[in-house]
């Protein structure tokens, strides 16, 4: 299993130590939010602050474009560092050349969908993908509640293609994390569940030590 930490809610007058934080607290990738004010209502980061993270950390960058129009701005983010890039199956643009593009760029794709879009709808472009990425809120803010219901979202994507992983955002914290590592889901985004405590290095352990426990079924 492994851990992106998303800097939607880092402090980001003194980012690139929040990022260092977050490599010395055992993150294995850095979950950056990218949203355009359009296909969600909040506005966060562009290339440029992806080209600042690739020069203070050397850990992957999974980035995670809640844009209209990905097609865009897959060139700038790719040279801005970006070692994988997630769109949204609901944004503009024919879904397949999306992915080929970032393909040709030597990049990692990702398709995310939302909540309310069904995991069949993604079942086509599976083989293409490097990793499929299941929202557990609706994209746009941090600190919402994880919707239980994509549990089984990720259970039926890891049916139609066992070996692709699937990563989830949204939502998880050390009380859920093994539900979803049990229903399939081999990389976690967190946020305000790091970042948004005191010690980073003992939160992303306790979100470690809960993913190996068996959740409690009630």
């Amino acid at each position: 299993m492994r851990i992106s930490v998303s800097i939607l809610g880092a402090d980001f007058a003194r980012l690139g130590e929040e990022v260092d934080q977050i490599r010395k607290a055992g993150s294995d990738w850095i979950h950056v939010d990218v949203m355009d004010g359009h296909f969600v209502p909040n506005i966060t980061f562009g290339p440029n602050m992806v080209q600042s993270l690739r020069a203070v950390t050397k850990l992957p960058l999974d980035v995670h474009l809640m844009v209209t129009q990905p097609q865009k701005y897959i060139q700038s983010f790719v040279q801005a560092g970006a070692d994988l890039i997630t769109f949204h199956l609901e944004a503009e643009g024919d879904p397949a050349q999306t992915v080929s593009m970032i393909h040709g760029q030597k990049v990692k794709a990702g398709i995310s969908i939302r909540p309310g879009t069904p995991a069949e709808a993604v079942f086509s472009y599976l083989p293409m993908l490097d990793m499929v990425l299941v929202m557990g809120v609706e994209p746009g803010y941090g600190g919402q509640q994880f919707n239980r219901k994509m549990l089984q979202k990720v259970r039926t994507l890891k049916q139609k293609a066992p070996s692709l992983p699937i990563e989830i955002d949204g939502g998880v914290n050390a009380g859920n994390i093994a539900e979803m590592v049990q229903a399939g889901v081999e990389i976690c985004v967190t946020g305000s569940a790091v970042v948004g405590t005191p010690d980073y290095t003992a939160a992303v352990a306790a979100l470690r030590a809960a993913a190996a426990v068996p959740p409690l079924h009630i």
